[in-house]
Order: structure tokens, then sequence, then C-alpha cells
């Protein structure tokens, strides 16, 4: 429920890359996520979600500010908190040698996970990617959209809290795109999961969704996605993000939904 504490805090999150970049990749960047909800972080290319994405992961250090997990400071618990969240890349990071099962058993092993409950997560797992009868096959042998099933499966194996997919859907074609958005949306109402979507793509956010829509390293709308059209007088978010940018939102790279006329 939003009135419940969030799941995941970001709190006055600064990040610059270098003493010679001119600006902050991300500037005071404040948002909750709660349990149970798809979360979508909607920008172009460049506005930041991935050193967002980067700074939650700890594959970068935090400079300013500070991002929690259940009320447990990154910063001064890394390891707890890493456990209890689940990451899909943009580029993939599977082996393609290696077997759907063997690329399972490794992540798996890397989070304690051993014996039959390790198998028994594997089986779970890959029965709800629809992917099982899969296991054996070398992951060079999936198309895109299977392998990104794999990815899934292996960032849910440890049963985390929070799920981040860092524009999962790109490359894949519209049909592919829409099952994986359905099947993340059907995890936060079976499972609870509390997930992250950064995305530049306008169709996969659905108007009751809460959307946090980063600009240039900065939050400038962070409300429902229905609430933002509201707020700002707009038939659509890609209005919505005009009009507050006053810039052109296809030249900053946010991709129209088909069928919508300029």
């Amino acid at each position: 429920m939003v009135n419940d504490p969030p799941l995941l805090r970001v709190d006055g999150l600064s990040f610059r890359y270098g003493p010679d970049t001119p600006t902050d990749a991300l500037g005071s960047v404040d948002f909750s996520l709660h349990a149970g909800r798809f979360h979508a972080l909607l920008g172009p290319n460049g506005a930041g979600k991935s050193t967002l994405f980067g700074l939650i992961s700890r594959l970068l250090r935090i400079q300013q500010g500070d991002i929690r997990l259940n009320g447990l400071s990154l910063k001064q618990a890394p390891a707890r908190v890493l456990q209890g969240i689940g990451m899909v890349f943009q580029q993939s990071t599977l082996d393609l040698d290696l077997s759907v099962e063997d690329n399972l058993h490794y992540h798996a092993s890397l989070h304690g996970l051993g014996g039959k409950h390790r198998i028994a997560r594997i089986e779970t797992e890959l029965s709800r990617v629809e992917l099982l009868n899969r296991r054996g096959d070398k992951v060079r042998k999936l198309n895109g959209g299977h392998r990104r099933r794999v990815e899934i499966a292996r960032a849910l194996l440890h049963q985390p809290q929070l799920l981040l997919l860092d524009e999962a859907s790109v490359g894949l074609d519209s049909h592919t795109r829409t099952q994986i958005n359905r099947h993340i949306r059907r995890l936060c109402r079976d499972q609870g999961v509390g997930v992250l979507w950064a995305t530049h793509l306008i169709e996969e956010i659905q108007s009751g969704d809460p959307v946090t829509l980063l600009h240039r390293g900065r939050v400038i709308a962070n409300a429902d996605a229905e609430q933002i059209c509201r707020e700002t007088r707009c038939g659509t978010l890609l209005q919505a993000f005009e009009t507050l940018t006053s810039e052109s939102p296809l030249d900053q790279g946010l991709v129209r939904p088909q069928g919508l006329q300029p």
C-alpha cells in the first residue's frame, strides 16, 4: 500500500563522473518506491537513468545523498541492502557458451544458494518465465526475448524485494516487449516485488503507474502518470514532458507510442 513505509527511498542523490565534467550526471534526486508497485523511471537517453541504477547496484560509489532499502542505508550496510535487490542490466551479462541452467547455477552460488533449495529456485523461476524446457540449451541458441527472460529469472533466484530493470526491453520487438512488461507486472501483483523499470518508451507506462520523470539528471516530475498529465493539462506523458522541459521530447530521445500523432 502507498501509505506503508517505502521499500526504496532515494534521498538527495548527486553524482559527477569526474572533476573535469561540467555538470552532475545526477543532481539532488529524490523519490520513493513501494513494495508491489511497478514504478517507471522515465527519461531520454542521457537523462541519468543508468547512473542511478549504477549507484543503487553499487557499481558506482555514492558521492552525495543516500539510498535506503526498507530503511537500511546502502552506504552503511551495502551487503545487506544488495541481498534484497535483483538487477537486469541493459546489456546482457549471460555467458553465451553456458546452458541456461548453468548460468542460473553460477548466479545462485554467488548468493549462497545451494543443494535442493538452489535446484528448486531455478525450476520455479524458469517455470515462471516458461523456459523450463530450455534449461539445457546454450544461451546463444536463444532469441533476444528468451535471453531477457533468463536474466529476469536469474535476478529473482534469491527472492529479492526490489527488482531493477534498466531498459530491459531495448532491442526487442513490440510483442516481446509487451510480454515481458506484463510478466513484470504480474510479479508485482502476485509476489509483492517492487519494480523500478527504467525506460524511454512511453508505451510501456500505464496511467496509474508511479512515474519519476528524469531530465538532465534532475527529477522534473514524480507522481502517477495520470496525475502528471492532469497537473500539466496534457493529454499524454509525451506532451507533459514537452511542457515541463519546453523541449521537443522526440529531440530528447523519448519514443512516441505507436499511433500517437504529433
